[in-house]
């Protein structure tokens, strides 16, 4: 009987996500066009086959797939000097800047279940650019040094091999933190004072999808 009841169980719980993944499919598709469907496609096809994977080759699979999609300024695309898209939007435009890359990774990490204490969203400065950039990181233990996922270098790499990258602040689901010097954090609140990021959870909670300024 038990058997019975958990492999009932097992089947509502695939229904469910694969219902859900219909239904986002069926919204980017509807709202985007064919082509945004046929790429919510594949976004959801990599968080049902990547499932089994190892974690660091799940990082290595979500970095690839994202870093696919063409970068552009908020401004050009959005017509707003910082607007942070959500990944049914980025996944349905097709493009984005960085924080749009690191927070639609960020989000199918979870989904692949990677705990929310071993990702961080960091803002940065790049300095070979001279400007804000956002990373992901991830830290497999706490203190050990994160692994950077980026849309400027294809290859996740150690921190520590980041020269270019200097920390300004980090966050996750809960946490914000600032960067002190050598590299050390402090914990400064919690991430729910950063506007935008709860201006992006509701708009994900609810799959509130807005159309670009501008097709590039």
């Amino acid at each position: 009987m038990k058997k019975i009841t958990f492999w009932l169980l097992c089947c509502f719980i695939t229904l469910n996500v694969y219902a859900a993944s219909k239904q986002q499919i069926e919204n980017i598709t509807q709202f985007y066009g064919e082509r945004a469907g046929t790429r919510a496609i594949a976004w959801r096809a990599l968080i049902k086959n990547s499932q089994h994977l190892t974690e660091h080759q799940k990082l290595n699979a979500v970095n690839d797939f994202f870093n696919q999609f063409v970068f552009i300024s908020d401004q050009k695309l959005w017509g707003k000097e910082d607007y942070w898209a959500t990944p049914y939007e980025f996944v349905g435009v097709g493009a984005g800047d960085c924080e749009d890359f690191s927070i639609a990774k960020y989000k199918a990490l979870l989904e692949l279940g990677i705990n929310d204490n071993k990702l961080r969203l960091v803002y940065v400065k790049a300095l070979e650019l001279n400007q804000f950039h956002m990373v992901v990181a991830y830290y497999p233990t706490p203190s050990a040094v994160p692994l950077i996922l980026d849309n400027l270098k294809g290859d996740i790499l150690l921190a520590t091999k980041r020269n270019d990258l200097l920390p300004i602040y980090s966050f996750n689901g809960s946490k914000l933190w600032l960067m002190k010097q050598k590299g050390q954090s402090q914990v400064a609140g919690n991430a729910s004072r950063l506007s935008l990021w709860n201006d992006l959870r509701h708009r994900s909670q609810y799959i509130k999808l807005n159309q670009p300024r501008n097709i590039f």
